[in-house]
């Protein structure tokens, strides 16, 4: 006779297990706590097996049923409901083993070993933590509209910038999971266009030879920490990025050669980068040498030589100087550079584009590049620092002729 839910209710316990048919092999056994567990038995390849269908009245007449058919199909499709329960419960293990915080990690790690420079791991780290409101979730299991809705919450803060960036590092982690078995797509790919495009701005920068000249002098006159003011000194010269700059070693520096080699795993575009030094740039590193050097970094953090000088520290110097955030900022002296020996009319484009370690679209004549301006990079970089000496004694008589010369 077909249970119902009066007969359920009423089963009690007795000395030993029984069990209590249904239809179609589902049945209820009753164990002598008191538990009621459903079971489902059925033959397949001539071996007789069950499965559990869950506990009574959690697990109600109606569901128990239900999952009894859902099994009863699968045998009719030739497959076994116990080894499908088994494949079930690995997948579900393996989904809750690799979530979106867990994968993205890997992959941040699998950066720091293919040789990433430290500010784009640290990057990395950062973006995922905006992500945290999908970083628990299987990363097989994540639809669109999740990460969308991660992403609208940065947008709805004003982070239009932010949320690109983390919808991109995003995008990157999914291929990955895809590339590692562990996802089929990259739900981010359809996002494109879903988010408000930000409001492009370019990083601070002086354009004005006089406001320049200015400039160098307010570093000169820095009463803060000796080794920030000389890496606000030299960072105009050398036209490299704040990042590529707080992190050199002295190792790196051949102060004979006139030299500085910066690796690849420290340059954004991932190649090896050589920086002329001129007359100006190595009279700064000799009175930088007694107070940091020989060994380690060029320009160490305030409290430990093992670790570089934060990337703020030349952009809260400015602020103490009286520059706003938006007067000026390390990285936009690369900016002036490039507009002020541009404007000089002096130097080709492709020498000044490779001492800005911009990477040349034509890999094979980027390469070609690398070698044949070298010479002509060596004078502009002497030139620039000799520029810059004029305007920031306020020679513009001698720096306009320096750019008529």
């Amino acid at each position: 006779m077909a249970l119902s839910d009066v007969r359920l209710r009423a089963l009690k316990p007795r000395n030993k297990a029984y069990k209590v048919p249904d239809a179609d092999g589902l049945y209820l056994e009753v164990r002598t706590s008191g538990a009621k567990l459903w079971r489902f038995r059925f033959c397949h390849l001539g071996k007789e097996s069950r499965i559990s269908l869950g506990s009574y009245p959690e697990i109600g007449l109606a569901s128990a049923r239900r999952k009894r058919d859902e099994a009863r199909q699968q045998l009719a499709e030739g497959l076994d409901p116990a080894a499908e329960r088994r494949r079930e419960k690995l997948t579900a293990a393996f989904k809750a083993a690799n979530n979106f915080g867990d994968v993205a990690k890997e992959y941040i790690e699998k950066m720091v070993a293919d040789g990433r420079a430290e500010t784009t791991t640290v990057k990395a780290n950062w973006l995922l933590a905006q992500l945290k409101p999908i970083a628990a979730m299987p990363v097989a299991d994540i639809k669109p509209i999740e990460v969308l809705a991660a992403l609208k919450k940065l947008e709805a803060r004003g982070k239009r910038e932010t949320a690109r960036r983390c919808r991109s590092f995003a995008s990157r982690v999914f291929r990955y999971a895809v590339a590692t078995g562990r996802g089929e797509v990259d739900p981010t790919s359809v996002l494109r266009g879903a988010l408000v495009t930000p409001k492009v701005t370019h990083h601070a920068a002086i354009l004005d030879p006089a406001g320049v000249g200015e400039l160098l002098r307010s570093i000169d006159a820095y009463s803060g920490n000796a080794i920030t003011r000389i890496a606000c000194q030299i960072a105009p010269h050398v036209m490299m990025r704040p990042g590529e700059l707080r992190q050199a070693l002295w190792t790196e520096i051949d102060m004979t050669a006139a030299i500085w080699t910066v690796p690849p795993e420290r340059m954004k575009m991932r190649r090896p980068h050589a920086v002329p030094l001129s007359r100006q740039v190595l009279t700064y590193l000799e009175d930088l040498l007694g107070l940091t050097g020989p060994e380690g970094f060029v320009f160490p953090a305030f409290h430990t030589s093992k670790r570089p000088m934060s990337e703020n520290t030349i952009n809260q110097a400015f602020r103490r100087m009286g520059y706003a955030t938006g007067e000026v900022t390390a990285h936009g002296l690369r900016t002036t550079a490039s507009s002020l020996l541009n404007e000089s009319g002096k130097w080709s484009p492709d020498a000044i584009e490779r001492s800005l370690a911009h990477a040349d679209p034509n890999t094979v004549r980027g390469i070609y590049n690398r070698g044949r301006y070298w010479d002509e990079r060596v004078a502009m970089h002497q030139w620039w620092s000799d520029y810059l000496d004029a305007l920031r004694a306020s020679k513009m008589d001698e720096a306009q002729s320096l750019v008529a010369a």
